[in-house]
């Protein structure tokens, strides 16, 4: 048999808590009666129990059954199907943690049924007890309750967004060097905003709706009057939600040109680096080349110097026996070889403009 956590109210007041579906379904003869009947978990079992005693539509169920629905509100005959999506702000990871709520809202009952965070139901149905005139208006009255009791959810989320995102904006304008990181935090804080962009976004539509329908349907004043101030709030929301992506969005182009602006300076300043360098080692390298240029006049010099003294050193020896040392035209002839040695070096020096 499902667990079931069921109340029946007659004229908004508490009359009896059945313990199972068949129990709840039985004590709605009774008149004025109406139930509010919260599922354990997702069962089949109490699901298909719940869609034949209370004649739920099948597609309703089959989606209850899934789960992963975005809100939505879908009226099949005299039930509505509502699902809503109540969530909480994780501030150490900077993420959105959505739940489920799957609501069926007959004539003459609710049957909640939760996936993951969600509001406290039982302090929902508390308050509620503590209005019976409200209470007593029928489970137009609880639904408006959950809504508004998720809605009202909604605000510590955006809270702790735009905290975030005002340490975002501080760190991009403080002194110092841009955190290239940042842009991988402001894209993560874009993707949780759009996600709960996602989740709130046909809430108003939802709401309009059942103020719309209020007349057809026969919703009271006082109903109608809290969905009103639930659709106030939501708009609130959405209009607090749309800001923070229009922040973080506009933080991320910031974010982007102070890096640009850092990377061009950084690039300037390798720039200049480099041309100096590059000075620096003409500059060397012209000094390389004149000595260069030195060495070769030098050494051009000293070949040309040497090539007499080779001459002279030979016929300085002083041998006895030494070939033209005796000759009349010896001396004329060295100093002739030497003169033509010097000059033929010279020449050649010049003309590999060594010279």
């Amino acid at each position: 048999m499902p667990q079931i956590d069921c109340h029946v109210y007659i004229d908004g007041r508490r009359t009896s808590s059945p313990d199972s579906l068949a129990d709840a379904a039985d004590a709605l003869d009774a008149a004025n009666a109406v139930a509010w009947i919260g599922l354990k978990d997702a069962d089949p079992g109490a699901l298909e129990v719940a869609a034949t005693r209370f004649d739920l539509h099948p597609l309703s169920i089959e989606d209850a059954r899934k789960g992963h629905q975005r809100a939505k509100l879908e009226r099949n005959g005299e039930t509505m199907f509502v699902v809503l999506r109540p969530g909480s702000y994780d501030d150490a990871a900077e993420r959105v943690e959505f739940g489920e709520l799957h609501l069926f809202v007959g004539p003459r009952f609710v049957i909640t049924l939760r996936r993951g965070a969600g509001p406290d139901l039982t302090a929902i149905r508390t308050a509620l007890e503590a209005e019976p005139a409200f209470l007593g208006t029928g489970p137009e009255a609880m639904l408006t309750a959950v809504l508004d009791e998720v809605v009202d959810g909604y605000a510590p989320i955006v809270s702790g967004l735009e905290e975030d995102i005002d340490q975002v904006e501080d760190r991009l304008f403080t002194g110092g060097s841009v955190d290239p990181t940042q842009s991988e935090r402001i894209y993560r804080l874009i993707e949780q905003v759009m996600s709960f962009q996602r989740a709130i976004g046909p809430l108003p539509s939802m709401v309009q709706g059942l103020l719309r329908g209020a007349d057809r349907y026969g919703t009271g004043d006082d109903v109608q009057n809290r969905l009103r101030n639930v659709l106030d709030h939501i708009v609130r929301v959405t209009e607090r939600v749309t800001t923070c992506r229009a922040l973080l969005e506009n933080a991320l182009t910031v974010h982007s040109t102070l890096v640009t602006l850092e990377q061009n300076d950084a690039m300037r300043r390798m720039s200049r680096a480099s041309l100096a360098q590059g000075e620096e080692s003409r500059r060397l390298a012209e000094e390389t080349i004149e000595q260069g240029e030195d060495v070769k006049k030098i050494s051009s010099w000293a070949a040309i110097l040497f090539a007499p003294t080779v001459v002279a050193s030979i016929y300085g020896m002083n041998f006895d026996h030494m070939p033209e040392l005796h000759w009349a035209w010896g001396y004329p002839f060295a100093l002739a070889l030497m003169v033509g040695l010097g000059v033929g070096l010279w020449t050649a020096f010049k003309r590999r403009r060594w010279l």
